[in-house]
């Protein structure tokens, strides 16, 4: 018995295949944990808000966005043309409201009672459906004074104690609002869903003009109590332009004028295809104002019944009216393209000058027309015109002196400067949707001889209008080519100045000299010559007059225009007009252009503060009616134009009595 007990109480010697076993179940419950620890540092990293606000939820707390303001649009005097307003969505919290049974009948009433588009039946149906919902919308986009009612009752316990003050809630956001609704739609465009703009400044500056959203958060602290923190919006910032609320509204005054004149004039329509307008500061590129005739309201830009009956919108299909909203979105200033006329020829003249090619001293003889290449090319008078000088060949817009400068300057040079002059390149303005022309003018290699003598007096080759009136800028001012810009200043959300856009001077077309020189002739074309309808009684002016035969070519089909500028000596206003189809008889004349720039400055020049620099002289209304016109249409039209080149300039026969 001794010997036994002896033997049950000897302790067992652990063998090596058991430390071995130990060993490995040791190392695999070490494994395990770090395995355990690394998911639960992966969940945390990949998941953890996911999970965190899960919990909050479903302890009547979560995050919420707190939107940020976009940026305003202002004209050059503080006047609003875009902003962003505060608006309200009202919000059922429905778990918890239901988690204050005392609470739901009343809180339901005070809200019908406040909002009138809320009835207590409807509510109550809503809440019991999404009882366990706690983001149910019940009216978007309300007023700040709209929502102070039901707010004010929340706020009220001595008289309201049993409206829930967590149960509804107001979600703040932003609504673009365009306090002027269609005025200057072409320069400002419009904002879509999400904050996105669409067209014009507010899709060109969209980054600029959007903020950083904030948050608010809720968290339980290590006490386990509710804290909350908040990381606030960063709103947009501002633009400053350089439009004049003023000049704007006197220029699409004027062009809805002239439509409501012309409309059904000689056939059943508008009256004119388009019109558009720009008016520029010749000394720093900025857009003082730039209209286009399709206008439309920016708080409602997919509103088409201005334009069509309802039976025409009911017949068109999505892609037709996304086509036709694009019609009167686009500014035709900047995206469209079209054969200037004579309006070219002061560059033509301009290149002669500064490359020594003409004296200024040469005398052309017109006989009506030119023989290029085998190829007649008709003058404006079909009679000619004699001897011209170069400035009495601007004066009568003499197609045949053009084409003899033409000749003397050659291909190399008059390409040249059509480059410098920015024809064939975007001037890179700070709106969407420029035209590309660089397809549409010819390089030295592809200009025959006759397309020479065509482009030197704006046939057969494309422009845009905002690269015309840029290069016209310095042809007048000394030669300085500024980039047109249609913003002055970027603002913080507090007012401050972030940035100035300074005018961006971009290269000397032409010297100061030759500069005055075309200063002196294009004075002349408005005091004696074919633009005598533009002069503004009291001021001097300069300008040129211009026409283009559209296609098909069966004069009938024209687009005119003048550029001009006041004074004649210290040039502060640059005004460009053109109109596209004239809703008349006989388009061919520029006095349709001509007449619109005159009852323009007529009103802008005495609002810039410009001064009247001549006598007044009593209006010869018969003299003004039968101002020299220019231009008739080429009688050979080249084959070999460039490629989609759409209209050959065409020049007018005379006018008589329009």
């Amino acid at each position: 018995m001794f010997n036994v007990k002896l033997k049950r109480n000897e302790k067992r010697k652990l063998t090596r295949s058991m430390r071995k076993k130990m060993i490995v179940t040791f190392v695999i419950v070490v494994f395990a944990l770090f395995g355990l620890i690394f998911r639960l540092m992966y969940i945390e990293y990949t998941s953890g808000e996911k999970y965190e606000k899960k919990v909050l939820s479903q302890l009547g707390y979560d995050s919420k966005t707190i939107a940020y303001q976009r940026g305003s649009i202002i004209d050059t005097k503080g006047s609003i043309l875009a902003t962003s307003v505060d608006v309200y969505n009202v919000i059922l919290d429905c778990k918890v409201l239901s988690q204050e049974t005392e609470k739901v009948e009343p809180t339901l009433q005070a809200l019908a009672t406040a909002f009138d588009d809320l009835s207590y039946d409807e509510l109550y149906a809503k809440y019991q459906a999404n009882i366990t919902s706690q983001y149910q919308v019940l009216l978007k986009k309300q007023s700040y004074d709209s929502v102070q009612k039901f707010i004010a009752m929340q706020d009220d316990s001595e008289n309201y104690p049993n409206i829930s003050t967590s149960g509804v809630w107001m979600e703040k956001e932003y609504e673009r609002q365009y306090p002027y609704n269609s005025l200057a739609s072409s320069i400002i465009g419009f904002v879509s869903s999400g904050n996105v703009g669409t067209t014009g400044l507010e899709n060109y500056y969209n980054s600029t003009l959007n903020g950083i959203n904030g948050r608010e958060y809720g968290y339980l602290n290590s006490d386990s109590n509710f804290e909350k923190t908040i990381k606030e919006a960063e709103d947009g910032e501002t633009l400053v332009t350089t439009i004049d609320i003023n000049i704007q509204t006197i220029v699409e005054n004027k062009i809805n004028e002239f439509m409501q004149n012309y409309a059904n004039n000689y056939i059943e329509g508008d009256g004119a295809k388009n019109i558009s307008v720009v008016v520029m500061n010749p000394n720093t590129g900025e857009i003082l104002a730039l209209a286009d005739d399709k206008e439309y309201d920016l708080n409602n830009p997919r509103d088409l019944s201005s334009y069509y009956s309802e039976e025409e919108l009911a017949a068109l299909s999505d892609e037709e009216k996304y086509e036709k909203l694009n019609e009167i979105w686009q500014s035709y200033a900047i995206s469209s393209t079209y054969e200037p006329g004579s309006t070219a020829k002061p560059f033509t003249v301009a290149c002669g000058l500064e490359t020594g090619a003409l004296s200024g001293n040469e005398v052309y003889y017109c006989q009506g027309y030119e023989t290029v290449n085998g190829q007649k090319i008709s003058c404006v008078s079909i009679y000619g015109h004699g001897s011209e000088t170069i400035e009495e060949a601007l004066m009568d817009s003499c197609n045949a002196s053009l084409m003899q400068m033409a000749e003397t300057i050659g291909v190399a040079n008059f390409t040249k400067y059509q480059n410098v002059f920015g024809f064939g390149l975007k001037t890179n303005i700070d709106l969407p949707g420029e035209a590309r022309t660089d397809s549409l003018i010819y390089t030295a290699d592809s200009m025959s001889a006759v397309d020479l003598a065509t482009n030197a007096f704006g046939q057969n080759f494309n422009t845009t209008m905002i690269q015309l009136s840029s290069a016209f800028c310095s042809l007048i001012n000394g030669g300085n080519y500024y980039q047109p810009h249609v913003v002055r200043k970027i603002l913080d959300s507090e007012g401050n100045t972030i940035s100035t856009i300074e005018p961006t001077l971009l290269k000397q077309t032409i010297s100061e000299e030759t500069s005055d020189i075309l200063r002196q002739y294009l004075v002349s074309v408005v005091s004696d010559g074919t633009g005598k309808t533009a002069k503004v009684n009291g001021y001097s002016m300069g300008g040129k007059t211009g026409t283009a035969e559209k296609i098909p070519r069966d004069k009938t089909n024209y687009l005119v225009s003048f550029i001009g500028f006041a004074p004649a000596e210290n040039p502060e206003v640059v005004i460009y007009a053109v109109v596209d189809q004239p809703n008349v008889e006989e388009q061919s004349h520029s006095t349709y252009a001509q007449q619109l720039v005159k009852d323009i400055l007529s009103e802008v020049l005495p609002y810039m503060n410009i001064y009247m620099d001549e006598e007044l002289v009593p209006e010869d209304s018969e003299t003004a009616e039968t101002a020299v016109a220019e231009e008739q249409p080429a009688e050979s039209t080249p084959e070999d134009t460039p490629e989609a080149s759409a209209e050959e300039s065409a020049e007018e026969s005379p006018a008589v009595n329009e």
